[in-house]
């Protein structure tokens, strides 16, 4: 079977933890590489906690720190959803490994370019490594084959009534790599608010026994705990998961092909992703956007792959 060659880039973040976890269980990836962006807590912890989940899911995979801020805003994070470390909830050992000395752009570049196959970039977090790499490396884009990424809507926003949080946090680097040209996958809130895994599905990846399935469900208790008293949900949408799990199993997914443009002007607007539904920019249909899931069969994908972990 051919795998397919991916870096995943992450601000973990516990979506972004189980995005991770899924992506090395499966047979269909081959994660060439790991990148952390600031975002959902700072660069720091995002770095600390890509390295900490690596090496409790014992994998060996080179990691590098990219940017530690946006192209051109302060850095916004959100302690509120993932608490203060940015992985609240389980406890797992402190990081033995280290992180590369080189920024991750230059560790992009290098795998990219010394691979024989094109690159899928996985990107679950703010876009500002991804426009880096473009903006610094612009010879890297024939050998990437295209982007999965979690971020957007089409249909309104999570952080403010319009936008969703990795796109907010830099819209400038957003609309850099959705302008590049590149096949672009966006799992985007449409499809993530209906990728839902509820309470009593936690408890089957807990009964997996597994110390990765214990941090997984530890993950999840964190999170459903968030959703229920904040939305009041009978469980948390998993969204940088949807990134993973269109790779893996596109067949489960709904999508359709749209020219999306991202605002970085609007005083109400700004990090929008804006979906032209009825062909009126004639612009290039550049992004697939995917808008629904078969909940149960991406619900047993998660636990499928946790139970590989022994």
């Amino acid at each position: 079977m051919r795998k397919i060659p991916v870096i995943m880039d992450c601000d973990p973040g516990h979506d972004d933890a189980i995005a991770l976890i899924m992506a090395f269980a499966s047979e269909k990836l081959d994660v060439r590489a790991v990148t952390t962006s600031a975002g959902n807590q700072t660069p720091e912890k995002t770095l600390n906690n890509a390295l900490k989940i690596l090496d409790y899911i014992g994998v060996d995979v080179p990691v590098a720190q990219g940017a530690k801020h946006p192209l051109l805003r302060e850095l916004e994070v959100a302690p509120e959803v993932h608490g203060e470390s940015g992985l609240e909830g389980p406890e797992i050992p402190d990081a033995t490994s280290k992180p590369l000395e080189m920024p991750a752009i230059d560790l992009m570049r290098k795998v990219i370019m010394e691979s024989e196959e094109k690159i899928t970039l996985v990107p679950t977090g703010p876009l500002t490594n991804i426009a880096m790499l473009l903006l610094a490396y612009p010879e890297v884009k024939v050998n990437i084959e295209q982007i999965s990424l979690m971020g957007g809507a089409a249909y309104g926003g999570n952080w403010t009534p319009a936008a969703e949080f990795n796109i907010l946090v830099d819209p400038e680097a957003a609309k850099i790599v959705y302008d590049s040209g590149l096949p672009i996958i966006m799992a985007g809130l449409d499809v993530t608010h209906k990728a839902m895994i509820m309470k009593e599905e936690v408890e089957i990846i807990r009964d997996l026994d597994s110390k990765v399935g214990i941090f997984v469900a530890e993950l999840l208790d964190f999170f459903v705990k968030f959703h229920d008293e904040v939305w009041k949900l009978p469980g948390c949408p998993l969204h940088d998961p949807c990134a993973v799990a269109y790779l893996i199993a596109p067949e489960i997914f709904e999508s359709k092909q749209y020219a999306v443009d991202i605002e970085t002007k609007g005083e109400f607007t700004t990090g929008m992703t804006v979906v032209d539904f009825n062909h009126q920019t004639g612009k290039e249909e550049n992004v697939k956007v995917l808008l629904g899931v078969d909940r149960q069969k991406f619900v047993d994908l998660i636990v499928n792959l946790v139970s590989k972990y022994k």
